[in-house]
């Protein structure tokens, strides 16, 4: 490809290599995806073929089949969107600027919970599909194991 002084060189889109490594994202992610439980994979919204090659790449313990599937997941990858996937995989794993503020959220009312029986009501107002007899059956079960210094098992559920 030649230059004169006034010209710039044409763009031709992404390199080969960059290429490449799109494709080599893609299948890492799909291969994220294969590593997920069945029951995690189905609250991920995706295409009923890709969740058919995952589904099908979990199956196969043959090295070399698993890496043809592994393939045949990254090219089926090329017609979707990763963002969406990609997101939900965040969210899973508690990646995300989302499941944090939930989680820290939780964690502040579980701590109010604790402190004050009092905060159930605002409990019941924030989710009324909330099993609050069953949380404050845990509450007191938490309390009993702090006081009987045992590990804080009810406290995390």
């Amino acid at each position: 490809m030649e230059e004169t002084d006034n010209e710039l060189p044409e763009y031709r889109g992404p390199s080969k290599s960059q290429l490449k490594r799109e494709m080599t994202a893609l299948q890492e992610l799909g291969e994220e995806l294969v590593g997920l439980s069945r029951e995690r994979l189905a609250k991920i919204d995706m295409p009923e073929r890709l969740r058919d090659a995952i589904l099908d790449a979990q199956r196969i313990t043959k090295h070399e089949a698993r890496r043809r599937q592994m393939q045949y997941i990254g090219k089926i990858m090329r017609d979707v969107d990763a963002g969406p996937l990609r997101e939900a995989l965040d969210e899973l794993k508690g990646l995300s600027a989302a499941a944090n503020a939930r989680q820290h959220h939780l964690e502040n009312l579980r701590t109010r919970l604790m402190e004050d029986e009092a905060a159930f009501g605002d409990l019941a107002r924030e989710f009324p599909a909330a099993d609050i007899q069953h949380l404050r059956q845990l509450r007191r079960n938490a309390l009993r194991e702090a006081e009987q210094g045992r590990p804080p098992r009810a406290y995390r559920e």
